[in-house]
């Protein structure tokens, strides 16, 4: 893979800056995580410049510092728009929707907007990049890269949107169970419906529960959804202890049953 943006010079002309919609309420660190999460699961991106919106697939990685790296051909219409957006504050933005990895009702977990500003990728920040993200830039399609440094971050999930403290989320990482959780979940789905079942056993089903899901994941518990003809009712069951990697997540599972 080629690491190298476009040479071409900005133009000198001033390009204006992008909102990132209504102002939100103050953040958490975990919402700095969620939003690390959002990011790293995410197999898509909508970029915004100006009036022209694409959709980049599997076009997108992020590195240590919370730095987007974008895969953009620079021949291209939306190239050239990045090109002269260049430097400017603002300039940019990212949506991303983050979706439960499972087939269910209402699956929109949250919505993230981000507005920031583009510059090109400088192979020195690999230095700075361990080796899953290294091996995530790898995997990147072989274009021109852009690096886009978040000015402005907002997480809108269903209660009000939060905007995100930037100085916390440089410094978050994710959630080391959430960014794999659609692989966890299809492998509780497909090879242990026991432990689904006795863990269904620990929430409040009602009467006219048709099933009960797992549709959520992380290193601080599970969230298992008694779906209804109606609607539908979410039940986290927290863990003992937050978990650190994946081959804890049996251990955690067992203490909940236990």
């Amino acid at each position: 893979m080629a690491l190298h943006p476009a040479g071409r010079p900005a133009p000198s002309a001033g390009v204006a800056p992008v909102t990132a919609g209504p102002s939100a309420l103050p953040s958490t660190p975990r919402d700095a995580v969620s939003a690390r999460c959002v990011l790293s699961a995410a197999s898509s991106v909508r970029l915004t410049l100006g009036d022209t919106t694409a959709d980049l697939l599997s076009a997108h990685a992020v590195l240590p510092d919370g730095t987007i790296v974008l895969a953009v051909d620079a021949m291209s219409r939306t190239g050239g728009l990045l090109v002269a957006a260049r430097g400017h504050s603002g300039a940019v933005r990212l949506d991303v929707t983050h979706l439960a990895p499972v087939a269910v009702r209402s699956r929109v977990r949250a919505r993230l907007r981000i507005v920031g500003t583009a510059r090109r990728f400088d192979p020195a920040a690999l230095d700075a990049c361990d080796p899953a993200t290294v091996m995530s830039l790898l995997d990147l399609p072989p274009v021109a890269l852009w690096a886009i440094a978040p000015d402005e971050i907002v997480l809108d999930r269903a209660a009000e949107p939060v905007a995100v403290d930037l100085g916390t989320y440089r410094a978050a990482r994710p959630d080391p169970i959430a960014v794999d959780e659609a692989a966890h979940l299809a492998h509780l789905a497909r090879c242990h419906s026991d432990v689904l079942d006795r863990l269904g056993a620990l929430v409040d089903r009602g009467a006219d529960a048709t099933r009960i899901v797992p549709v959520a994941l992380d290193a601080e518990g599970i969230v298992l959804r008694a779906e209804r003809p109606d609607g539908h009712t979410d039940t986290r069951l927290p863990f003992a202890r937050p978990v650190t990697a994946g081959a804890g997540l049996a251990e955690a599972l067992r203490t909940l049953l236990a």
